[in-house]
């Protein structure tokens, strides 16, 4: 039974990440009204989340891996309950959006620990695979109901419901977490404070000077990149850069940053698009966007099956072409498009996720020795997370700038630009990375999981 609560935790943990994200694009116009916020102040809600999960992520599985894992995964969602309760109680926008950043730190350090928390908690091949297949329909699930559970409340109770609603699935999760074992790594990696400091920098100071385009804060960015870049290159950097000279990794990097950065930053627009263009409530909105999720859950399995035949390279290609081609529709049918056509755009792009989102993930563990694979899981996320925060700042802009259409057609062609570094840069072993894509969660476990398990505090 310790073991079902056990699981329980972590899938509580991972849902609150994953239906917040999409719950808050629906509740953007609502928020922009009662705060009285601009596009810009909006762009700032989504990004200050993404910027600090993004920026925090990879010292969260370091922390985890030092101090204890199942005391990080605590930590870390006290946090971003703490964050969630401070957004629900916002007077201001610039109040909300510090509360999101709270809410993103929490995320990085509580998300990196819940895989490796169930291979502890699980060390049998058969269980382990089935609280993986539990884990990962958390995913779908959370997905699908994101939007039409964040319209819901939005219309009901006011966008600060869904971040109320964060408060007792968080202490739920944090109850039932004292059924999961600790266990840290008898080895972990130094911690690489100059690269942290640098990286939350750079990554939040780029993010500023796109929304804002503002040029001296563009520099600024810039020259944090590069200071970065300069103080990885040392033994103990969190970010290992000779793993990004060549290969498959940095291929299957920057192919999740192109599809999470079209991804993304069309979920801004369409939320707004939805509610004001076309006049649907928040509800409307989630129930008009289901489109996409539910293929995504559909797909998924689908997927698995073709990867497991053919590798992951098809299916990358094919998933990142169909994001491009359907935003690129929408782009050429403009606002007034047919409400009957743009649910075939929002389930073509839900296609385009499911075919690319598992496979540029098993590309990127399969193309490392499996001591790695854990660090090259967190370089995806890392990538994943910076194209989200990037695609938002980027379409954004582009969107108050000149327009729905061109700001469709920017995010159409990263999409068609992700399937062509999939053409290029992926040549991985078939096999290996279908099995790490499907079920390879044996390869995401940490060094010596099981023996370092103590027994639950």
């Amino acid at each position: 039974m310790n073991k079902r609560w056990a699981l329980l935790s972590l899938c509580l943990g991972l849902f609150l990440a994953q239906t917040d994200t999409t719950a808050v694009n629906l509740a953007l116009p609502a928020i922009g009204a009662g705060l009285h916020g601009s596009l810009v102040h909006l762009q700032e809600v989504v990004d200050a989340y993404n910027v600090a999960f993004a920026a925090l992520l990879l010292t969260g599985g370091t922390l985890g891996d030092r101090f204890g894992r199942r005391r990080l995964f605590r930590t870390g969602t006290a946090v971003f309950v703490a964050g969630s309760v401070l957004c629900a109680l916002a007077p201001t926008m610039p109040l909300l959006v510090a509360a999101r950043a709270v809410q993103g730190a929490g995320a990085a350090l509580a998300i990196p620990q819940s895989l490796a928390l169930l291979a502890v908690t699980f060390p049998g091949h058969r269980e382990r695979h089935r609280a993986m297949g539990a884990w990962s329909t958390v995913t779908g699930v959370a997905l699908a109901s994101g939007p039409v559970l964040g319209g819901f409340l939005v219309e009901h109770a006011g966008w600060p419901a869904i971040f109320w609603l964060n408060l007792p699935i968080g202490l739920a999760a944090l109850a039932l977490s004292l059924a999961v074992p600790e266990s840290a790594d008898r080895h972990p990696r130094g911690l690489d404070l100059p690269g942290q400091l640098l990286a939350v920098v750079f990554l939040g100071v780029l993010t500023f000077a796109v929304v804002h385009t503002d040029l001296a804060a563009g520099v600024a960015g810039v020259l944090a990149a590069v200071a970065f870049l300069l103080v990885e290159r040392r033994k103990q950097a969190m970010l290992p850069l000779h793993l990004l000279r060549r290969g498959p990794l940095p291929a299957a990097s920057s192919v999740a940053f192109c599809m999470t950065f079209a991804m993304y930053g069309f979920l801004l627009l369409a939320g707004l698009y939805l509610q004001h263009d076309r006049g649907a409530g928040a509800l409307l909105a989630g129930l008009e966007l289901l489109p996409m999720p539910l293929l995504v859950v559909v797909g998924s399995p689908l997927t698995a099956r073709l990867v497991t035949r053919f590798g992951p390279r098809p299916a990358m290609i094919g998933g990142m072409a169909l994001i491009g081609l359907g935003l690129g529709a929408f782009a050429l049918a403009g606002p007034g498009i047919p409400l009957p056509w743009l649910e075939l755009v929002f389930a073509v792009l839900g296609a385009g996720l499911a075919l690319n989102a598992g496979p540029v993930v098993g590309v990127a563990v399969a193309a490392v020795p499996p001591d790695r694979a854990g660090l090259a899981a967190g370089v995806v996320n890392l990538a994943r997370l910076s194209g989200a925060a990037f695609g938002v700042a980027v379409l954004g802009a582009v969107l108050a700038a000149a327009g729905l259409r061109m700001a469709l057609a920017a995010g159409a062609l990263v999409g068609v630009a992700g399937a062509v570094l999939a053409w290029r840069g992926v040549q991985s072993p078939p096999r290996k990375a279908a099995e790490v894509a499907t079920a390879g969660f044996d390869e995401l476990a940490p060094n010596n999981s099981t023996e370092n398990a103590t027994s639950s505090r």
